[in-house]
């Protein structure tokens, strides 16, 4: 898939247990496993796997559908193709002596008693076999053309038709990469639905254009089109909730004449979508197998403490704290805030994320831990954070910081905001709010020997509002530089 791995959080998945039981659930992998179990020695079909002609009626009734329905066949042969194609039945050819137009014949596949005896990951399994049947088909040409091309021409010429298969598997992976990014962020599993024309107009705008022009609301319209068909396809396996566009607006948008709604008008008309949480592991193990780093909360659980501090300094805060909460549950609290402690020491560029981290995980900590704080007391870069922990956990004969070492704890904490949430409102509250307490402030944070120092200064120069105080603290970033020799 075409997302870049710098850009994924880690996403928050469902149990493996609760996902089996939504695959499941999914309207196209229950017919599909209705169709393997109908199907006998008498069942026939055609050279590619697909039922013949005279079997879909019966196959419509099996499924319950109504026969005047007139996509129940549609639907059947749906069904039945990922039936075959997850190896719910096996397939087997006619004897080459029956000639070339003779029915094969099928058997119950080796996986359709994992579907009722199958752990959870082989019911999975099935259920991504069948997202790759699905997948392919959303990329595939619409069968109308193709078939009013056919009879016209007796052949196809797909470059005629415009039709590039990687382009249009690099469009849905781009696409379904975009739903991912937003369910895998700080709200995950509760964000909202996407507006389809959103979602078209994030793959064909280019990021620095204004007004778009006619071509390129033209093009949003057609993708928003491909879109509609593709998450009709999508929603029965489970990969998608959508509301699909009104279909009182399907010509004005095929027509380009409206392809975006007004500010004033209901933007669902158009369309609405989003990820559901099998949707979420179905795109996740898409992107494993196509080589993308695609995080999850619980990948560092059976890591040490400097994998699970490294690990989340770049989380949002909602998953690193999910993390944590799931690494701490194998540790034994004392261990685990040596390891912790041990972890967070550094001067380097990431050590101040580190520490912030460790906080994060040692307030989760019962009273077991104290002795693992209280041997930190005097360590330079931890001994801040280990007063910190005993304080708020009621502890006694904690000895007082020396003002040297509050600098360094706040020039640390900063510093640790900063790598995490850049020039946040709450960052810069904070400074405010040092500045206002600390007339001296700047005065003597310059003379802190932590390698963040100028830094840290430099930024609070950047945020803090009032022009006097911002012109302190540059004064004192370039103290600080000039000290540490930069």
């Amino acid at each position: 898939m075409s997302v870049s791995p710098a850009t994924l959080p880690p996403v928050l998945l469902h149990s493996e247990a609760e996902l089996a039981r939504a695959a499941l659930a999914t309207p196209l992998l229950s017919r599909a496993a209705r169709l393997a179990r109908w199907a006998g020695p008498d069942t026939r079909v055609g050279a590619g796997g697909e039922l013949i002609e005279e079997q879909l009626p019966a196959a419509v009734a099996e499924l319950g559908l109504e026969a005047d329905d007139p996509d129940a066949a549609a639907y059947a042969s749906e069904a039945w193709r990922v039936a075959v194609d997850t190896g719910l039945v096996d397939v087997t050819d006619a004897d080459e002596s029956a000639g070339a137009d003779a029915p094969g014949t099928v058997t119950p596949g080796e996986d359709l008693a994992a579907l009722t005896s199958g752990s959870p990951q082989d019911i999975l399994a099935v259920w991504l076999g069948a997202l790759d049947t699905v997948y392919a088909d959303a990329t595939v040409p619409d069968m109308d053309n193709l078939l009013d091309v056919l009879e016209e021409k007796g052949e196809v010429d797909f470059e005629e038709l415009g039709w590039d298969p990687q382009a249009e598997a690099d469009f849905l992976d781009g696409v379904l990469g975009n739903l991912y990014l937003l369910t895998a962020g700080e709200a995950g599993a509760g964000e909202g639905p996407v507006p389809l024309p959103a979602l078209a107009a994030s793959m064909i705008v280019p990021d620095d254009m204004g007004e778009p022009t006619d071509d390129i609301l033209e093009q949003v319209s057609d993708a928003m089109m491909k879109l509609d068909d593709q998450f009709r396809l999508f929603e029965p396996l489970g990969l998608v909730e959508y509301q699909p566009v009104d279909e009182a607006l399907m010509v004005d948008i095929d027509e380009a004449e409206a392809p975006l709604p007004d500010d004033d008008e209901d933007v669902t008309r158009y369309g609405m979508v989003k990820l559901t949480p099998l949707g979420v592991y179905g795109i996740r193990a898409r992107m494993l197998e196509a080589g993308v780093d695609a995080p999850a909360v619980g990948d560092l659980t059976d890591k040490g403490a400097d994998a699970l501090l490294e690990g989340t300094a770049g989380f949002p805060q909602a998953a690193a704290q999910a993390e944590i909460e799931q690494w701490l549950a194998r540790h034994e609290p004392l261990g685990a805030a040596r390891e912790l402690l041990a972890a967070a020491r550094g001067g380097d560029e990431g050590a101040p994320l580190r520490r912030l981290r460790c906080q994060q995980a040692l307030s989760l900590v019962g009273d077991e831990a104290e002795p693992a704080l209280r041997e930190v007391l005097d360590d330079a870069e931890l001994g801040g954070l280990a007063r910190v922990w005993l304080a708020e956990h009621g502890a006694a004969d904690v000895p007082a910081p020396s003002e040297a070492l509050v600098f360094w704890l706040t020039i640390d904490t900063i510093a640790a905001q900063l790598a995490a949430e850049g020039n946040s409102d709450e960052l810069q509250g904070l400074v405010e709010g040092l500045s206002e307490q600390h007339s001296g402030f700047f005065a003597a944070a310059w003379r802190v020997e932590h390698p963040a120092t100028a830094d840290v200064l430099e930024a609070m120069g950047r945020l803090h509002p009032d022009k006097k105080v911002a012109k302190e603290a540059r004064k004192a970033a370039f103290k600080a530089r000039s000290q540490q020799g930069m």
